[in-house]
């Protein structure tokens, strides 16, 4: 079958039901496709040849049931969500080492459908970047083009979804890394409600604002997904106890006919690189042309947020980080004279520049004579952030925004300018510090480069906005694939 590793995850699910292909068969489609693509890409950390070709082999000797709708199908984990027995880095040097005991909730749900872990993929470390390029392991590349970031952190889930190294990932979103670099990349990522996916199991960077997401190929298969790892979780406090539907099912809209769409007019009026500003508009009007009513809406604090965000996640950073200290697990400095010494060493030789930075930061935050000027008041402004997508989201069935101010820009351009860098975040990090869902969908191109828009919502309205993007993804996303060299 020619070119299966291109075809979407609800594409290969019907081949395999069907037997048109076989697990086996796939799964060394794709570890070739790797192979292949890999050296050039850079998406995963650590491979899983062995134990897919054996898993494959397994499935192939049995038969798919109804609670496997997974079955036989390749999917990447990002490398800071726990595989047992395989190991689990987040990028770092401080866990280059770590191989942990239990699964994640997210991937024990996918095993249970029958989902094959192809392999661990590559990020920013401990998930605080946005370009994938503070990653141990080196940069990820670009597959539209390799001189060019993917986005972050979770730019090699992107990454190997976009090249068709497999057919969906798993990506963590804490202030965009989901969104942003499957726009960059053209593929759709979604991020859902806070608490929707269990965060067990998950390399914490900053609790309140950290949600697992996933990054596919289509609008469809993040809804497969979803049903199947969007389940109450009894060992994460912050899973909420809804069942979910099964959102595929509920795809059922051929048009946008009745769809009040909000614009955020902040958004409008912040600075956008004047190619993706024109393909924000052309998506606007083709909306507009598929039934759907625009709303102006007002965000008034989001001026603040990028501002906001960063002081919450290197607050809580530093906060969750401090458990890397050399004894407990991850690398431990040889010939420390004294305990003081050991925390020191073990975490100036395991953290990179960005990590300690942002160690120092969030402690100097959270320090007694700063917390009142920093840290309580962000959460005072998250307050009055969350209070705005509240209004806005009450005169209209979802906002429509883009997600990225520029396209892909060239690896280690902007790497050594944090301002300009964290400025790149304005149409992200708002909605993370608002728990709220977003979805990105690939809408176009500027200067050859992808361009994604993204669908936010209020708290568990995942139905809406995945059936909007799905009429979204269907009809106005393009189909071109990446020619990778």
């Amino acid at each position: 079958m020619k070119n299966i590793v291109y075809s979407s995850l609800a594409q290969i699910q019907k081949d395999i039901l069907e037997k048109k292909i076989g697990v086996l068969e796939l799964t060394q489609a794709c570890l070739e496709h790797i192979k292949k693509t890999e050296p050039s890409l850079n998406s995963f950390i650590t491979v899983c040849e062995e134990l897919a070709i054996e898993k494959a082999k397994k499935l192939d000797s049995s038969t798919p049931k109804e609670s496997t709708p997974l079955w036989g199908i390749p999917i990447a984990i990002k490398d800071n969500i726990l595989t047992k027995n395989i190991l689990t880095t987040a990028a770092s040097n401080i866990l280059k080492n770590y191989i942990p005991t239990y699964d994640a909730f997210a991937v024990q749900k996918l095993k249970e459908a029958g989902a094959i872990i192809i392999g661990k993929l590559n990020m920013d470390e401990f998930a605080m970047g946005s370009t994938t390029e503070s990653s141990v392991f080196g940069p990820t590349k670009n597959p539209w083009d390799i001189t060019r970031i993917p986005g972050g952190s979770s730019g090699g889930s992107a990454s190997s979804v976009s090249a068709a190294q497999s057919f969906a990932s798993l990506g963590t979103d804490t202030g965009g890394s989901v969104r942003q670099p499957a726009a960059l990349c053209g593929c759709v990522g979604f991020k859902p409600t806070y608490g929707r996916i269990s965060r067990y199991g998950v390399i914490a960077h900053a609790s309140s604002l950290d949600q697992i997401g996933t990054l596919t190929r289509t609008v469809e298969d993040a809804a497969i997904l979803l049903s199947i790892i969007g389940q109450h979780d009894q060992k994460d406090e912050t899973s909420a106890p809804h069942t979910p539907p099964n959102f595929l099912q509920l795809l059922t809209k051929k048009d946008l006919k009745g769809v009040r769409i909000g614009i955020p007019k902040e958004f409008m009026a912040t600075q956008i690189d004047p190619d993706v500003f024109s393909v924000y508009e052309e998506t606007l009007k083709n909306i507009q042309k598929l039934g759907a009513e625009l709303v102006d809406v007002s965000l008034p604090n989001t001026e603040y947020a990028v501002s906001c965000y960063y002081i919450i996640s290197m607050a809580e950073a530093s906060s969750n980080l401090a458990r890397f200290d050399g004894v407990k697990y991850g690398i431990r400095a040889k010939e420390s004279i004294n305990l003081q010494d050991l925390y020191t060493e073990s975490r100036t030789q395991g953290f990179g520049e960005e990590v300690q930075k942002r160690i120092l930061l969030g402690t100097y935050i959270l320090s007694a004579e700063h917390y009142e000027s920093y840290y309580y008041k962000a959460s005072q402004i998250r307050r009055l952030i969350q209070n705005d997508f509240n209004k806005a989201l009450q005169t209209c069935d979802a906002l429509l925004a883009p997600v990225s101010p520029t396209v892909a820009w060239n690896l280690g351009s902007i790497s050594h300018d944090p301002v300009t860098l964290y400025a790149k975040d304005i149409f992200t990090v708002s909605i993370n510090l608002a728990g709220l869902p977003g979805l990105s969908i690939p809408v176009g191109f500027a200067n050859k480069l992808p361009v994604g828009m993204q669908l936010i919502g209020s708290p568990f309205s995942e139905e809406t906005i995945l059936s909007i993007g799905h009429t979204i993804n269907t009809e106005l996303s393009p189909t071109k694939q990446p020619n990778i060299k």
